[in-house]
C-alpha cells in the first residue's frame, strides 16, 4: 500500500458524489461498490466527474461515450477504454493504487493500433503511435504493424495506403519527433481506410512441385500476368518464395512481368513494386508472401500504355521501342557500372527534348556502350522531376498528376536498376523517356525557373514557407523562397524537414506523399556528388517538390488536427477547456 492515495471514507463519497484526487483520478460510489478511473474522458479529455453513472454505465456529457464504471471499457470504440485503478477499502478508508491496472502498456498500446486499424479509427491509431513512441518503441517497429495489417486485410492487395505508409517510414529521418508522430499517422491511417470494408486476404498455396528451375517458374510467371491470371500467378509466385529464391531474383522476376507492357497502370505498377520490395526491410520474414503476394491482384486490370493511341498517334512510340529492347535484350547491358559513354546533361536534354526517336536512339547507345543502366535512370529521374518544375500554372490542375506519375514512375525505376540491374528492367527507362516525351505539352510555355532575387545574407527560416503556403496558389512564391534559401546557404536538413510538415499538416492527397519520398530519395542520391551539374539536379529535385506541395496547399487539415489531439490528450491537457 506504500504510495496508494487516499481517498477519503465511503460515507463522504457516498454523501458527496464523485470525488477528484492526486493524479487525475476520479473515485466514484456506486451500487456499494468504490470505483477509481482516470477523470479524463480518452476521446477528448472531458471530465468524467461531471458526467452520469447509471446502472454500471459512466457517460461521458461531451460526445455521450459510454463506459463500464467496472472495467473502464468502452461501449463506444471510437472514445477507446478509460484506465481504471485499484482501490481498497479498510474500516471505510479508500485507498486508491496512482498506477492503472492495464499492465504492459507498450502492448495496450501494440493491441489498440491494431483495433484502431481494424476498426478505421483515426484517434484510437493516433492515440496509440503516441503512446509507443513515448514508450521508446522504434518508429519501423510501428510502421511494420501497419504494413502486416494491410497486406493482409485488404483483399485487392497493395495499393495507395500501403504505398504512402512505406513511403512515410521511409523519410522518418528526414523528421523531427513531431513530424515522425504525424507521418506514421498519416500512413497508418489511409491504411486502414484502403482496408476498410475490404475482407481479409488468403493466401494460396503454392505448388506441390519443389522441384521447377527458377528460369521456368520465370516464365509462368510472365504467362500468367500476361493474360491477367492473377490467382496462377499467385502460386507460381509463392512456390519460387518456398524454394528459398532471395529478393534479388524475386525482385528481377517480378519486375520483368512489370515492364512486359509498357508504363503500365500509368506508372503504378513499378511504383508499388518498388515500395512493397522497400517494406520488406521493415517486416518480419515471415511477412514477405503477404507483402509479395499483394502485388499480384494489380495485374489484373492494370493498363497497358502501348494500347493507348497517344503512345501510337501522331507519333509512333511502341514500334520504335520494341525494337530498341529486342536489341538490347540480346547484349548484356546489365554489367554497366560507370559513366562511360555518356554526358548528364546532353542526355537530360536529350529526354527533355521534343524527337522521341532520336533520345530513345541515345538511350539505346548508351547503354550498349557501356554507360551505367543506374546512371542512365538517375538523368531520366532527373528530367521527369525538371517537368514538375517547368509545370506552367496555367495549365489544368489535374495535370500536376501527370507529371508526377512520370517522376515516380523514373524514380522507382532508378530505384529498382540499384537493387537488380536486371537487363529487362531497363525497358523502364525507355517508358519513362516516353512518358517525359508526352508531357512536353505541359511546359508549354515552361514555367521560368525563379532566381535568387533578394538573396539575403541571412539564412530565410525554414518556418516562413509554412506561411507561405497557408494561401493558395502559392506555387511561384513558395519556388522563389526554396531558391532564396538554397542561394543563402541553407542546410538541406531543416528544409526536408519543414518541407515533410508543409505535406503532413494536410489532408493531403496520394500523389503528394509520393512526390516528397521521391524527391528526397533523388536528392540523396545526388548528396555525395559535387560540380554543378550535382548542384543543379539537387536544386531541381527541392524545386519539384515545392511547387507541388504548394500546388495543393492548403487543404481542411483534419488528419493532423486528429494527431494533435493525441499527443495533447497523452500530455494530459485538458482539450475541453478554452485556449
Amino acid at each position: 500500500m506504500n504510495g496508494w492515495i487516499q481517498a477519503g471514507t465511503v460515507r463522504e463519497l457516498r454523501e458527496q458524489g464523485p470525488k477528484l484526487i492526486k493524479g487525475g483520478i476520479v473515485v466514484f460510489y456506486h451500487e456499494d461498490e468504490v470505483h477509481a478511473l482516470d477523470n479524463r474522458c480518452p476521446h477528448l479529455g472531458f471530465p468524467l466527474h461531471m458526467g452520469s453513472l447509471c446502472k454500471g454505465i459512466l457517460t461521458c456529457h461531451w460526445h455521450h461515450a459510454r463506459f463500464d464504471v467496472c472495467s473502464g471499457g468502452t461501449l463506444d470504440p471510437w472514445a477507446d477504454d478509460v484506465p481504471v485503478h485499484d482501490v481498497t477499502v479498510q474500516d471505510g478508508l479508500i485507498r486508491v493504487n496512482p498506477n492503472s491496472r492495464n499492465g504492459n502498456q507498450v502492448q495496450l498500446y501494440k493491441n489498440r493500433l491494431l483495433s484502431g486499424l481494424e476498426q478505421n479509427i483515426g484517434l484510437v491509431i493516433a492515440k496509440a503511435i503516441v503512446g509507443l513512441m513515448e514508450a521508446g518503441v522504434p518508429e519501423t517497429e510501428i510502421a511494420a504493424i501497419g504494413i502486416e495489417f494491410g497486406v493482409k486485410q485488404r483483399r485487392q492487395g497493395w495499393g495507395s495506403g500501403l504505398t504512402i505508409l512505406t513511403a512515410m517510414a521511409n523519410v522518418l529521418p528526414k523528421l523531427d519527433k513531431q513530424g515522425r508522430i504525424l507521418a506514421l499517422f498519416q500512413g497508418l491511417l489511409r491504411t486502414a481506410r484502403d482496408s476498410a470494408g475490404s475482407g481479409t486476404r488468403f493466401l494460396l498455396e503454392p505448388l506441390p512441385n519443389t522441384g521447377i528451375t527458377e528460369e521456368r517458374l520465370t516464365e509462368w510467371y510472365r504467362d500468367c500476368i500476361e493474360v491477367r491470371d492473377t490467382r496462377g500467378a499467385e502460386r507460381v509466385l509463392l512456390t519460387a518464395v518456398q524454394a528459398g529464391t532471395d529478393e534479388k531474383r524475386l525482385f528481377s522476376m517480378m519486375s520483368m512481368a512489370a515492364t512486359d507492357h509498357f508504363y503500365m497502370n500509368g506508372g503504378h505498377t513499378l511504383d508499388f513494386h518498388n515500395k512493397a520490395f522497400e517494406s520488406l526491410k521493415y517486416v518480419g520474414r515471415e511477412q514477405r508472401n503477404y507483402v509479395l503476394a499483394s502485388l499480384v491482384p494489380m495485374f489484373g486490370d492494370a493498363s497497358r500504355s502501348e494500347e493507348l493511341h497517344s503512345w501510337q498517334s501522331p507519333v509512333n512510340l511502341v514500334q520504335p521501342l520494341k525494337e530498341a529492347f529486342e536489341e538490347l535484350l540480346n547484349m548484356d547491358v546489365s554489367s554497366g557500372n560507370g559513366g562511360s559513354g555518356i554526358d548528364d546533361e546532353e542526355l537530360l536534354q536529350a529526354l527533355l527534348g521534343d524527337e522521341p526517336i532520336r533520345t530513345f536512339r541515345a538511350l539505346k547507345e548508351a547503354l550498349l556502350g557501356g554507360a551505367s543502366p543506374v546512371r542512365i535512370s538517375q538523368i531520366a529521374a532527373l528530367a521527369a522531376a525538371e517537368r514538375v518544375v517547368r509545370f506552367h500554372t496555367q495549365n489544368d490542375f489535374g495535370d500536376w498528376i501527370s507529371v508526377l506519375h512520370t517522376f515516380t514512375h523514373a524514380h522507382a525505376v532508378h530505384e529498382g536498376l540499384i537493387r537488380s540491374a536486371d537487363p529487362w528492367l531497363v525497358r523502364g527507362i525507355f517508358h519513362t523517356a516516353a512518358a517525359i516525351y508526352l508531357d512536353r505539352f505541359l511546359n508549354i510555355p515552361a514555367a521560368p525557373r525563379p532566381a535568387a532575387i533578394g538573396a539575403a545574407e541571412d539564412v530565410p527560416q525554414p518556418a516562413e514557407l509554412l506561411e507561405i503556403l497557408d494561401k493558395q496558389q502559392q506555387v511561384a512564391p513558395a519556388a522563389e523562397w526554396a531558391i532564396r534559401y538554397l542561394r543563402s546557404g541553407g542546410k538541406p536538413e531543416p528544409l526536408f524537414n519543414v518541407l515533410g510538415h508543409a505535406l503532413l499538416r494536410e489532408d493531403a492527397e496520394f500523389h503528394s506523399f509520393q512526390m516528397y519520398e521521391a524527391a528526397v530519395s533523388e536528392y540523396d542520391r545526388w548528396a555525395s556528388e559535387s560540380g554543378p551539374f550535382a548542384e543543379k539536379a539537387r536544386e531541381t529535385l527541392i524545386l519539384a517538390v515545392t511547387r507541388y506541395l504548394a500546388a495543393h496547399a492548403p487543404t481542411s487539415r483534419e488528419t493532423p488536427h486528429t494527431a494533435k489531439i493525441a499527443w495533447r490528450l497523452h500530455r494530459g491537457e485538458n482539450l475541453f477547456e478554452e485556449e
